[in-house]
């Protein structure tokens, strides 16, 4: 039988750190506040919860908080993706099957074909689904009647959601960068569960270096933790932290490679420089560049977004040791 693959070791390493139910989840606390109030008001009703939207950059928690949610509501969880959804018919197998509270949760959804989402706006709204028999002008339709459930949708791009869409949601909440005290609580527990030992030195430097989330938090303690089992006896200390995230590339700022090379082509560059080119020229898909990299490189000021494009800040000129305005290579343009 083949061995599990990168992703698979990968995404059942994720699962087994996930909290699973708010009593283990930390941080969001205005989310979650608003969540069990609306869930505890549900099963008194005795009722499916309100569709839920959370929106917010890649992982804060929103899979994590849909499967909590399912956990709350004493429900099943059927989840999905919108790139997946090519058509209309792709969800009425799904929808047919969803029994009494359900949850069905579709991450990034902003990337659902106009089709596949106007085909949910009656099966949010009535519990029911048109399906078309025939084509034509003579075309038949029949509809089908659908148990309530609860709709979770997760997006890094609220912004791409068409309205009618997004109304259709009970709850909308929008998942924040934790504090490092938050991370540090994270990792202290996840490095509980991974039998590891982590002093608080350890666990703070590394949570300062997290950009503010989970999923980073917990890769980097991983990574720590292979160097710890190896050269510190399974104890990991401020030495073993610093040289693993070196070795990962993760300078005092939190910057991985990919961040120096976005900002020392904006720095080889007076002039500010179109996503498009700074795509090509790092090597890297546009929408990962504004939906991964740029919100941490604008948020902490190495960065700033101009009508004409993208610039680097003095900030970023200084932590590439680039003096003042000087190209610290040669330019693009």
């Amino acid at each position: 039988m083949p061995g599990a693959g990168p992703y698979d070791r990968d995404a059942k390493f994720d699962d087994s750190l996930r909290p699973v139910s708010f009593d283990e989840f930390i941080g969001q606390k205005k989310s979650l506040h608003n969540l069990q109030i609306a869930i505890k008001a549900a099963r008194k009703r005795k009722e499916a919860l309100d569709h839920v939207l959370f929106s917010g950059l890649p992982g804060l928690g929103k899979t994590t908080l849909a499967r909590i949610i399912a956990f709350e509501m004493k429900a099943h969880l059927h989840t999905t993706s919108g790139p997946i959804l090519k058509r209309a018919g792709d969800l009425v197998g799904t929808l047919t099957k969803l029994e009494e509270g359900d949850v069905l949760f579709i991450d990034e959804c902003h990337r659902m074909l106009p089709e596949v989402e106007e085909f949910l706006y009656s099966a949010m709204e009535d519990f029911s689904v048109a399906i078309n028999m025939e084509s034509g002008m003579q075309g038949r339709a029949i509809t089908l009647a659908l148990k309530k459930f609860t709709l979770v949708g997760a997006t890094t791009r609220e912004g791409l959601l068409s309205e009618p869409f997004r109304a259709r949601f009970g709850l909308l909440e929008k998942l924040e960068w934790y504090p490092v005290e938050d991370l540090v609580r994270i990792l202290k527990r996840s490095a509980r569960i991974l039998q590891t030992d982590v002093d608080d030195e350890s666990a703070e430097l590394m949570a300062a270096r997290s950009r503010g989330t989970p999923r980073i938090a917990n890769r980097y303690l991983r990574r720590v933790r292979d160097l710890a089992q190896v050269k510190a006896g399974n104890k990991v200390t401020r030495g073993v932290a610093v040289e693993a995230l070196h070795m990962l590339g993760v300078d005092d700022a939190g910057l991985e490679e990919m961040d120096r090379r976005i900002l020392r082509t904006l720095v080889a560059n007076s002039a500010p420089v179109g996503l498009k080119t700074l795509a090509v020229s790092v090597g890297e898909e546009e929408g990962t560049i504004e939906e991964v990299y740029e919100p941490y490189l604008i948020q902490q000021s190495f960065l700033v977004r101009t009508s004409r494009g993208r610039k680097a800040t003095e900030k970023a000129f200084k932590h590439l040791g680039a003096e003042g305005g000087k190209d610290a290579q040669p330019r693009l343009f």
